[in-house]
């Protein structure tokens, strides 16, 4: 325990649906972890809070004076109108933590995670250009455009090499699992959403393209994800690499769809053979959702804290084929799996447990 005390992680974001479960991991292995984030109130009394924000440089080096991690890991990002925004504001983010914190030489190894949008692109150049072959692999190029993933990437790369730490980037698909106003939660919003169909009786339409209704795709349990970084920060086999990271089996939604239908006790509405609206759908149903949290006692009554439909749209919607390979940590030595449904199922009965839904 003492050598793994000798640990001091700092999780940038670690109120988001990434940086939670990796603190609560790295907690249980017996790590000592800081969690950093604008609004720190909700950590558990196991994680040491950090309130600052990653955009203030003067924000963060007063909150971290005294602060000597080992290790740190970027979970989170901010979205902006544009993708040469997002470019510039999430390299900031990391750029100022390496500069800010009090003793950077005294750390060992940084992580980032990223995502599929690597390969795919980002939001607004989707389905541009010809489709990337699958599955994605770590050794795919860059694409030609601007991607705030890259600019990350960057500005951890030059990091390293100054410092002389090791580095390793993650890379998941969709991330299911527990977050309350998450910016990126298609699990509790899908719970959500079929919850508003058994109490309203809206029909449970998937929302998303015909390919990713028939093809053949993956997602990343949020716990998947955890015990991937961990291995990668505790193994040298896992140092100065790119992880796709993913659950290790693939399903199709025309099939997983009945399967989170039946878990609330309601029937999948057919597909209607094309893409719909998610936010669209949800766009009125606030007052509905009001309501149902009065009727049940539910301690979330705004339905903007807990559905993210823009970007489950953005991710059901794609025009593309999504099959991850994860070969390459699995030669390294990284032997974690999660069947998806057990993702969704123990986030729903967690949502469930926590009076979030009825």
């Amino acid at each position: 325990m003492e050598e793994k005390m000798s640990h001091r992680a700092l999780v940038i974001g670690a109120t988001g649906i990434v940086g939670q479960n990796l603190a609560n991991r790295l907690v249980a292995e017996g790590w000592g972890v800081y969690g950093l984030a604008r609004r720190t109130e909700n950590l558990p009394g196991t994680i040491i809070p950090v309130a600052a924000d990653a955009l203030d440089p003067e924000s963060l080096r007063t909150a971290l004076a005294g602060i000597v991690p080992t290790h740190v890991f970027f979970t989170t990002w901010t979205r902006r109108d544009s993708e040469r925004e997002n470019c510039i504001a999430n390299s900031a983010m990391l750029r100022n933590v390496f500069a800010t914190l009090p003793r950077p030489h005294a750390l060992v190894h940084a992580s980032l995670v990223t995502g599929l949008k690597h390969y795919l692109g980002p939001f607004e150049a989707y389905a541009q250009g010809a489709p990337p072959q699958t599955p994605f692999r770590e050794s795919m190029p860059r694409l030609a455009v601007e991607n705030f993933y890259y600019s990350q990437e960057d500005v951890l790369f030059e990091a390293a090499d100054r410092l002389g730490i090791a580095w390793t980037v993650h890379r998941p698909h969709t991330v299911i699992g527990y977050a309350i106003g998450n910016l990126m939660n298609m699990g509790t919003t899908l719970a959500a959403y079929a919850t508003l169909c058994r109490e309203t009786g809206l029909p449970f339409v998937f929302p998303g393209s015909p390919v990713q209704w028939n093809g053949l795709t993956d997602v990343t349990d949020a716990r998947q994800l955890a015990s991937q970084i961990l291995w990668a920060a505790s193994s040298p086999a896992g140092h100065n690499r790119a992880f796709n990271v993913v659950n290790g089996d693939v399903f199709r939604w025309k099939w997983l769809w009945g399967e989170l239908a039946a878990w609330f006790g309601i029937d999948a509405a057919p597909y209607p053979g094309h893409a719909t609206s998610l936010e669209h759908m949800l766009a009125d149903k606030g007052a509905q959702w009001a309501d149902i949290a009065h009727r049940h006692g539910l301690r979330e009554a705004a339905l903007n804290r807990l559905a993210s439909p823009w970007h489950t749209d953005a991710d059901l919607g794609r025009p593309v084929e999504c099959v991850t390979d994860m070969s390459l940590s699995r030669k390294l030595g990284f032997t974690g799996y999660r069947y998806t449904p057990d993702s969704f199922f123990d986030l729903f009965d967690r949502l469930r447990a926590e009076r979030y839904i009825p």
